[in-house]
C-alpha cells in the first residue's frame, strides 16, 4: 500500500525545481523522494487548490508565488489528487485510486476497517470498491466489470498496511518541510501547516533557518 498523488505539470511551470514525470501517472509518497519529486508533489498539491478566491476568502496576492499557493494557504478544506495505490506483489493486480478518490481522504481506509461500510472511489466506466466480509477484505479494481482483477487479504493485514502508508505519508511530510525550507523560506511554516492539515497528521518541526 502506498499513499500517490496523480501527478499533473502544467506547462511551463517555473516557480521551483519539479521533477520529469509523465502526466497523468501517480507519484508515490515516501521519505525516500528526491527534492525535485517533492517539489512535484507540492507543486501537485498547491494546484489542486489553486482556485480563484470567492468572497469568504482574502484576495489572490500579486505575485506569481504566492499567488499559486494562496488556495494552499487558506482553503479550510484542502484536496488532493490521488489515494492510496494497493498492489498485490503475487498477482500483479494494482488497486488504484478512483475519479472520486482523494489523498485527503486517505483515513477513510481506517473506518473502512472498524466498521466494514462499502468504500467505493469512483464511477462509470470505472468504480474501484472496497467491501469487507467477515475477516476478510476484498478490493475490487472495477465494480463495473463482473470479471474484473480483485485483491483479497485479512484484515489484519490491512491494518498493517495502513500503518505503513501512515509512515510514508510521515516521512514525506518531513521531507516536504525541510524541502520548504531550502525553496520557500518566506512560506515555510505556512505551507508545511497545510500540508500537515491536508494529511491530518501532526505538523513537523520546522528546520530552523542558517
Amino acid at each position: 500500500m502506498q499513499p500517490v498523488l496523480e501527478i499533473y505539470a502544467p506547462d511551463g511551470f517555473d516557480l521551483w525545481p519539479i521533477a520529469a514525470i509523465e502526466p497523468f501517472s501517480f507519484l508515490p509518497l515516501s521519505g525516500d523522494l528526491s527534492p525535485a519529486e517533492v517539489g512535484t508533489a507540492v507543486m501537485r498539491i498547491a494546484g489542486c487548490n489553486d482556485i480563484d478566491p470567492d468572497g469568504d476568502r482574502p484576495p489572490r496576492p500579486a505575485d506569481a508565488l504566492s499567488s499559486f499557493l494562496h488556495g494552499l494557504l487558506t482553503f479550510e478544506c484542502l484536496f488532493a489528487a490521488g489515494g492510496l495505490r494497493v498492489t498485490d506483489s503475487s498477482t500483479g493486480v494494482t488497486f488504484a485510486p478512483g475519479c472520486c478518490d482523494g489523498l485527503d481522504d486517505w483515513r477513510d481506509w481506517h473506518q473502512f476497517v472498524d466498521d466494514g461500510t462499502l468504500l467505493g472511489f469512483g464511477h462509470e466506466p470505472v468504480s474501484p470498491v472496497a467491501e469487507r466480509t467477515g475477516d476478510t477484505i476484498r478490493l475490487t479494481v472495477n465494480a463495473e466489470q463482473s470479471d474484473s482483477p480483485l485483491i483479497e487479504l485479512s484484515d489484519t493485514e490491512l491494518r498493517q498496511l495502513l500503518a505503513g502508508a501512515e509512515r510514508d505519508l510521515a516521512d514525506f511530510l518531513e521531507l516536504a518541510a525541510d524541502w520548504a525550507s531550502e525553496h520557500l523560506p518566506a512560506h515555510c511554516a505556512p505551507v508545511t501547516a497545510a500540508l500537515a492539515r491536508l494529511l491530518d497528521l501532526p505538523v513537523p518541526a520546522i528546520p530552523q533557518a542558517p
